[in-house]
């Protein structure tokens, strides 16, 4: 059976802090102005045409992925949420004034909880029920037991240690709590120098986890796994809507600034196709 080391990534904490400080403005000028980074389940993981249409299928897809998770979460009015990574909130309020759940959400950019503490004046109804810290994932500042649900997306594989990410979202949720989250995976340990520079350096992480030994680690902090689903052939068709959108536009100075990102996520694409980058989203319980 795999045993992932501790800390696997050559990368910290604080990289990843200043890369995110410093790229989210990046991100939100072409991926989602309003905020929401992550991936998207398509009706079909096959390739994307081009057009406008590439950005709303994109865009759909995500929202696709949040209903998704939801579901299955069981979330209700009456839980407590942790949102692991929240980034600027934007699926912490939408999960607030879907269910009427308490949704408390973390992340170690401080310019995204920033951003995520001042869209609270634009939610006047839903702020009570809402808050946000900068906290690190491996130190939850939190009291054991105190959530009945942690949500995270796109997120623990930016994180170096990932077993004692996994061992805090145990600690803080209460017996039979919930968590349900979606993180990338290495499906092979030999990758191609390619991979290496465009996939992995380029956003500052590793894993040694695959979509089997993620379980693995997950029965070993002592979840029990309800459901696993290998999302890697939608991971290829989001990469390949974001690099359409990233190239898109008639202005030469944006088109030059974005080809290099845009040929990046085709490499992407290609490090799903030939087994270097997975996706995967995981259902637990406590």
């Amino acid at each position: 059976m795999p045993n992932p080391s501790r800390n696997p990534s050559r990368f910290s904490e604080r990289e990843t802090e200043e890369y995110y400080d410093a790229e989210d403005a990046l991100y939100r000028s072409f991926w989602d102005a309003e905020g929401s980074l992550h991936w998207g389940v398509f009706n079909s993981p096959e390739e994307p045409g081009s057009g406008p249409a590439v950005r709303e299928d994109f865009l759909a897809a995500c929202s696709r992925l949040n209903d998704i998770m939801l579901e299955n979460s069981g979330i209700d009015s009456s839980a407590r949420v942790l949102d692991l990574g929240c980034g600027n909130g934007n699926t912490a309020t939408w999960l607030c004034r879907a269910t009427g759940a308490h949704v408390t959400g973390i992340d170690l950019s401080g310019v995204r909880i920033a951003n995520a503490i001042e869209s609270l004046g634009g939610v006047p109804d839903l702020a009570p029920r809402m808050e946000f810290h900068k906290a690190s994932a491996t130190e939850l500042p939190f009291a054991d037991g105190v959530f009945s649900h942690v949500w995270s997306q796109a997120t623990i594989y930016h994180i170096p240690d990932k077993i004692k990410t996994l061992a805090e979202a145990y600690r803080v949720l209460q017996p039979g709590g919930v968590m349900v989250f979606d993180d990338l995976t290495k499906p092979k340990p030999d990758i191609s120098e390619e991979a290496r520079t465009f996939v992995y350096d380029r956003l500052l992480f590793d894993t040694d986890f695959s979509f089997y030994s993620y379980m693995d680690a997950l029965r070993e902090t002592g979840f029990r796994v309800l459901e696993a689903r290998d999302l890697s052939a939608h991971l290829a068709r989001s990469y390949s809507c974001l690099s359409q959108m990233a190239a898109a536009g008639s202005d030469p100075e944006r088109r030059e600034r974005f080809a290099a990102l845009s040929d990046a996520y085709l490499k992407m694409v290609r490090a799903v196709h030939n087994e270097e980058l997975g996706w995967a989203q995981y259902l637990c319980v406590k």
